[in-house]
């Protein structure tokens, strides 16, 4: 019978946040009840460094996660009060601004002593705009889409996490790094782990995948009524990891939080976003998560061991932000009988004035929502909703175009079917994400300590 790991010396890591949007509270209760050395929020997606250069070229200031004032303040204090270290990309395109904020922060609430570790490098645009590599989705040279282009962000490893941490930093900022990274240098911080013991780092990224995504292994994102129920979902918590020094991890929460850490919920954010469990690329390490076993010790409880790692790749992978046209979105409902029809008719007046306009477009979709906007035609139950909402989204060059098309949505008011209503209307700039591989020693990491 296997037991719960309790000979060897634990470190409780705690997932604050899963993306930038996420919920506050949970990472509140994960610091005043779970009873961390860590408390790690992962806040970056593809797009999230690119939309976030953007505003540090208007406001030199910004270009940090628009929630890292309203995390410090709801944990930074208990944090501080409690000895727990924090590690954090929510740096995004300016970890410099994002830790004088944190201080400014901690000034406020009476915090007398703070060091907070600033890692940099993972901006690489000059790199990427003197190369001529080829983008990993399309093999496309990136020579050709270079005044497009608005930034390039490597993926760093630990080590520069690791080396904060050496320095004593309280808290560490970092822009783009490698999801598990942030949650990788803690265990090789606290227990020595070497940059090249491959097995002990693939077990590492184990425990840093399964938190990533914070309360997808909770039961967020899971739960299916009647198929897969989850207790107390308003209440959901945010997972906790106790990693022993030889990598064994338990899966848990705080007692008594809303949700559940089962097999299941662990089965499903281990494949979650894994293109072959056998070589799962890291900056650290090549996992290998083919033989990973689970086993669900007691109630909220699973441990996960039994991954391993290769030699770490020689080339980094670096997400590249462009600008990618407009979207204009626009949206009218219709309701009561023949809804369904009416809402088809609206479609079909729409792609003639659109079609007969002459306005060059990417790429446009005209679809019912609650019909076939999902799943298509070929899907469709046989059934008449009630209720209806007519789309449609189109791609173009310009800003301009992309107007002209929600207008003519909102002009179906008084120039389509009866009964319309509740039209909206946006548009947006289209900021895409591409990838190029880059050679390892093409990036160069530092940190700096900024501090109370």
């Amino acid at each position: 019978m296997q037991k719960e790991i309790t000979q060897m010396r634990v470190i409780r890591l705690g997932a604050g946040a899963g993306y930038s949007g996420d919920r506050i509270l949970p990472a509140v209760e994960l610091a005043e009840k779970g009873s961390l050395d860590y408390l790690v929020f992962e806040c970056l997606a593809e797009r999230t460094v690119a939309l976030a250069q953007l505003e540090k070229s208007k406001n030199p200031d910004l270009g940090f996660d628009p929630l890292l004032r309203d995390r410090m303040e709801a944990v930074l204090l208990t944090c501080k009060e409690q000895g727990i270290k924090i590690v954090t990309n929510m740096g995004a395109a300016n970890p410099h601004a994002a830790a004088k904020e944190v201080l400014a922060i901690a000034k406020a609430l009476g915090i007398t002593s703070l060091k907070v570790g600033v890692v940099s490098g993972d901006d690489v645009l000059p790199q990427v705009l003197s190369g001529n590599f080829s983008v990993m989705e399309t093999g496309e040279s990136i020579s050709t889409m270079k005044g497009d282009i608005i930034s390039a962000n490597a993926y760093l490893g630990s080590e520069p996490i690791v080396e904060a941490l050496s320095l004593g930093a309280d808290i560490v900022i970092t822009g783009r790094v490698s999801d598990p990274a942030l949650f990788l240098a803690p265990l090789m911080y606290e227990f020595g782990w070497s940059s090249s013991d491959w097995e002990k780092l693939g077990q590492g990224i184990l425990v840093g995948h399964l938190l990533e995504c914070a309360a997808q292994v909770t039961g967020g994102y899971f739960a299916d009524p009647g198929y897969r129920d989850v207790p107390n979902l308003e209440n959901l918590g945010f997972p906790i990891a106790e990693v022993s020094e030889n990598g064994e991890v338990i899966i848990t929460k705080v007692e008594g939080s809303g949700g559940c850490v089962t097999t299941a919920t662990c089965s499903a954010q281990l494949l979650y976003e894994i293109e072959d469990p056998a070589q799962y690329l890291q900056p650290d390490v090549i996992a290998d998560f083919s033989q990973v076993t689970l086993f669900e010790v007691s109630k909220d409880r699973v441990q996960a061991k039994k991954a391993s790692g290769h030699p770490r790749p020689n080339m980094i992978k670096a997400t590249v932000g462009k600008r990618d046209g407009f979207i204009g979105d626009g949206q009218i409902s219709y309701a009561g009988l023949g809804a369904v029809s009416r809402g088809q008719l609206a479609l079909d007046i729409l792609q003639k004035r659109i079609e007969a306009s002459g306005i060059q477009l990417l790429d446009i979709r005209y679809e019912l929502i609650g019909v076939n906007a999902i799943h298509g035609e070929s899907l469709s139950r046989g059934h008449e909703p009630y209720e209806v909402r007519v789309r449609v989204a189109a791609r173009t060059t310009t800003k301009k175009e992309a107007e002209y098309v929600v207008n003519e949505v909102e002009a179906m008011y008084l120039n389509g079917p009866a009964g319309g209503g509740g039209a909206t209307k946006s548009v947006r700039e289209v900021i895409s994400a591409i990838s190029v591989l880059l050679p390892r020693d093409l990036i160069k990491t530092s940190v700096s300590m900024m501090e109370l």
